[in-house]
């Protein structure tokens, strides 16, 4: 097998030329007004077309991202060990190129992303040296760099201006007039060639909206809103056709040529047309560094090594095929076969003692030398008021348009209001009323906020766009459970309310106002806590299947030791009785609707021999009947659930920044 030598392939300049962005993808807009991009620097539109790996004269301004020996290592439990994702690469980034880093599945594609990107996750350990413009850090500040995941996390029911300009309003600082802001936001919608779709919903299951490459196209508008000079983008491709994937790429290859960022994109398998898009590419297998060059000069190492491309081929379809190891098939290129695992052996060893190797690391020197110190650049961000007022606001345009989030919960309500009302009609004031108001009750302390976790699978989409936005750097948590909790709060009290006059009135309970008062504040109160309940467990068991298992569950020990069905005196004491039956709140939520409703009024006494006894008050009830807790009043119970609501914000609070000094 023949391999590259130094006197085959001589020392020169490789040419890394700009793809240029086909013009007629490009729709008809006003350029961004560069009076108000606070990131763009003088210098920054213009990008030599070649550039030589060995100059030494002074590098172009923007962002140069590189990385020198860098490994990446996982335990291996089985073995007691650690196993490699990333044995040892090199390489670079520059401004105005597009870096494709490719492979197939399993080649450590994402996990070289996460690690340029700082995102490596807690159980990973790193080696190496990662660095920016000639400064080593492992983690990227909010304006230098932005990360595009490769799922779509968007609110299916805002349109596409919606959801930036509310992204522009989270991440651009307060200074900004908001003209400027919503200026800025349709300027860059138009850069990524949305502006005829700026008021189409971006859509979900009950509305068809935007296709997938407007989708992947939107999430990029939402990271690019700051002036990132250094974009990541994880499978910009996955899940388009042909045709979108060309067209968000060549948006992406004008974002770089146009305004000199830095991209690095990892791309599993692209067509023939984006594969020309790409000036750099990063080869990959078993976490190996296969070929690192530009995509031009790919062709001529595969052949120099035996393995050329067939005629006609596509280049990008021949590099993965020779490369996948998975089938372990032989490779058949006009000589004879070799396994998959020779072959990716032979251009490994290759590359390692090619002037293409040599040439990365003595570029890589070159701009670790070069290059200018800059000191992290933090992006201005909105404060904490309004980031909050600004989540606060798209929550609830949120759960107004999502029929699964109140309105069919809404309508539920209202039928369940009107059973109760129809069984329980006119319960009156007879001994036997006793046991009926407290069954009553209990159905509407128990079922009805027990409904509240129909609204979780819609809470784990948030936690999703909430994930993906508090990576790149967004907002905070506190100001997530703010703006979470004051939008959610209308349309709880709305069904409190509603369904609950219909229940309580039907039924027949104390008439006065402020007996209801009461207990529409306490049923809102635990569906508050609920909903609360169910962010916690959001926040550990992000699966919404399994998340609602875990939610009823929690639910139904509660309800089970909230003193109706066996009563508080007769719980078993060391498990139902301490701690459980003081932790359930429903505990406190029975309390506070049979204290409303029992006190004041007075029943007949049991009857004995057919001859009817003396009355007994509501309170002898509540003491001997229900055997309830009369040291406090019925708002002490309404305070502790709405102490038990911030308690629950709080432990979602702690868990989410746990997990990210893990990470």
């Amino acid at each position: 097998m023949k391999t590259l030598s130094s006197d085959s392939h001589a020392r020169r300049a490789v040419p890394f030329d700009l793809v240029q962005c086909h013009d007629e993808n490009v729709q008809p807009g006003r350029e961004p007004r560069t009076d108000i991009l606070p990131t763009k620097a003088a210098g920054h539109n213009q990008v030599e077309n070649h550039v030589d790996l060995q100059s030494e004269r002074k590098l172009p301004g923007g962002v140069y991202l590189t990385w020198e020996d860098l490994w990446v290592t996982v335990p291996n439990r089985k073995e007691k060990g650690s196993r490699p994702i990333l044995q040892g690469l090199t390489g670079f980034a520059e401004p105005g190129r597009v870096l494709a880093i490719m492979g197939p599945s399993g080649s450590g594609k994402s996990t070289l992303l996460d690690a340029l990107a700082g995102r490596l996750r807690s159980c990973t350990r790193q080696g190496g040296r990662i660095t920016v413009n000639g400064r080593r850090q492992r983690c990227l500040s909010h304006g230098l760099s932005a990360y595009v995941t490769q799922d779509d996390a968007l609110m299916t029911t805002l349109t596409v201006r919606e959801a930036v300009y509310f992204s522009a309003q989270l991440q651009l600082p307060d200074s900004m007039p908001t003209s400027d802001k919503r200026e800025w936001a349709e300027a860059t919608i138009r850069e990524m060639g949305l502006q005829d779709a700026m008021d189409t919903r971006i859509g979900g299951w009950g509305n068809k909206g935007l296709s997938g490459g407007q989708k992947r196209r939107v999430t990029i508008c939402i990271e690019i809103l700051t002036h990132p000079k250094l974009l990541f983008l994880d499978e910009p491709t996955s899940g388009l056709d042909s045709a979108a994937s060309y067209h968000v790429m060549s948006r992406i290859v004008g974002l770089a040529r146009r305004n000199a960022r830095t991209v690095i994109a990892s791309i599993h398998q692209p067509s023939s047309e984006v594969f020309d898009l790409f000036q750099n590419l990063c080869l990959l297998s078993s976490g190996r560094t296969v070929y690192f060059g530009p995509t031009s000069t790919a062709e001529q190492f595969f052949a120099a090594n035996g393995l050329p491309c067939p005629s006609l081929g596509s280049p990008s379809e021949h590099y993965l095929r020779t490369i996948n190891q998975d089938f372990d098939s032989d490779i058949e290129q006009g000589g004879p076969e070799i396994s998959a695992k020779d072959a990716i052996d032979i251009l490994v060893k290759a590359f390692e003692s090619s002037q293409y190797s040599e040439e990365v690391r003595r570029r890589v020197s070159d701009i670790n030398n070069q290059t200018e110190r800059i000191s992290e650049r933090k992006g201005g961000q909105a404060s904490f008021v309004t980031q909050s007022l600004v989540l606060m606001r798209r929550s609830f345009v949120n759960m107004f348009r999502d029929w699964g989030y109140y309105r069919l919960r809404f309508l539920i309500y209202i039928g369940l209001g009107l059973c109760i009302g129809s069984l329980f009609h006119d319960i009156g004031l007879t001994y036997g009323s006793i046991q009926a108001r407290g069954s009553m009750l209990l159905f509407v302390s128990a079922f009805l906020t027990f409904m509240s976790i129909g609204g979780f699978p819609s809470f784990v989409e948030d936690m999703k766009i909430f994930r993906r936005e508090r990576l790149n750097g967004h907002y905070g948590v506190g100001a997530f459970i703010i703006g979470n909790s004051l939008s959610s709060m209308p349309f709880l009290m709305f069904i409190s309310i509603i369904p609950g006059a219909i229940a309580y009135y039907l039924v027949g309970l104390q008439r006065s106002f402020e007996h209801f008062a009461y207990f529409a504040l306490l049923l809102f109160a635990c569906m508050m806590l609920v909903e609360s309940l169910m962010m916690t467990v959001a926040s550990i068991v992000p699966d919404y299947l399994m998340g609602i298992i875990t939610g009823a569950g929690i639910q139904g020990i509660m309800i089970l030791s909230g003193g109706f069905f066996r009563l508080p005196n007769d719980l078993p004491t060391p498990f139902w009785r301490y701690p459980m039956y003081y932790i359930s709140f429903h505990k406190y939520a029975n309390q506070g609707f049979y204290k409303n409703e029992f006190l004041g009024l007075t029943f007949p006494g049991e009857p004995a021999g057919g001859v009817g006894s003396s009355t007994i008050s509501g309170e002898n009830v509540l003491r001997s009947f229900w055997e309830m807790e009369m040291g406090y009043s019925k708002w002490v119970d309404l305070g502790i659930l709405l102490g038990m609501v911030v308690f629950y914000r709080l432990i979602f609070f702690v868990v989410v920044k746990t997990k990210e000094k893990k990470k």
